[in-house]
């Protein structure tokens, strides 16, 4: 019976168990909860589970974080801060796993094995720029680098603010034709304007969409929001010399 279980993978659903045991999901659900308290299975949440390889002692064995990320819900893909530190575009670790869907969920906080997990909700037409990769035999879903530095210039609250932005920008290379397009699929002229405005301090010579507005917003929302206007890019600098000073 375990084996059949192992057979779906480190990870299953209610109903991949209730479907290869050939039961009813009742039956299924309450064969889950026995095993699990034998310590063969860990209940990652309602209607998922993983599997606690032979010799592993529940409570104490995990799976990568990536991996119960993509059990949480669909679609997905790991995102923002989570995405820069993979790359390492940040040195900063998150203290939570953030993931982007456009799925309703109930709960959009979660605790699992000890790790937090994020899930932010976004718009269809700005859910795009994901890539696959293989992380523990399981190929899960990452948004790409040029989109990892949008998603955090749109809500710089998940990616520990702009600094940590500029800091990836300087460290990391870049598509700067992809960039430059995902920024006219994403249409959010503040992901434009803290891009370019990043672009100019750091020195990167990039021809971004010029602005059409005469409205001002912040360049980090995470800070207070006083600070010099940047004409060019409709910008509050919000940030002060030290942090900026930091990129240099």
């Amino acid at each position: 019976m375990i084996d059949e279980l192992a057979a779906l993978g480190p990870t299953f659903t209610l109903d991949q168990a209730k479907r290869v045991l050939g039961m009813e999901a009742n039956i299924a659900g309450g064969l889950l909860h026995r095993l699990e308290k034998r310590g063969w299975v860990e209940r990652l949440e309602r209607g998922k589970y993983m599997i606690i390889p032979l010799g592993a002692e529940k409570g104490k064995y995990t799976l990568n974080e990536f991996v119960i990320a993509s059990m949480l819900v669909n679609p997905y893909s790991v995102a923002y801060w989570s995405a820069l530190h993979y790359y390492g575009l940040t040195e900063q670790p998150p203290g939570v796993v953030f993931i982007q869907t456009t799925a309703r969920k109930k709960k959009q906080e979660l605790k699992v094995l000890g790790l937090g997990y994020k899930i932010v909700k976004v718009a269809e037409r700005k859910f795009f720029g994901l890539r696959r990769e293989w992380i523990e035999e399981i190929q899960i879903y990452i948004t790409d680098r040029e989109k990892a530095i949008i998603d955090c210039l749109d809500l710089p609250q998940y990616s520990g603010g702009v600094v940590e932005v500029a800091k990836a920008l300087k460290r990391g290379e870049f598509d700067w034709e992809r960039m430059v397009n995902y920024l006219g699929r994403f249409g959010n002229t503040g992901v434009n304007r803290r891009l370019g405005y990043l672009c100019d301090y750091l020195g990167l010579d990039v021809d971004l969409p010029p602005v059409n507005t005469k409205n001002y917003l912040l360049l980090d929302p995470t800070m207070p929001g006083r600070g010099e206007p940047n004409a060019r890019w409709r910008l509050i600098v919000n940030l002060d010399e030290k942090s900026l000073g930091e990129l240099e």
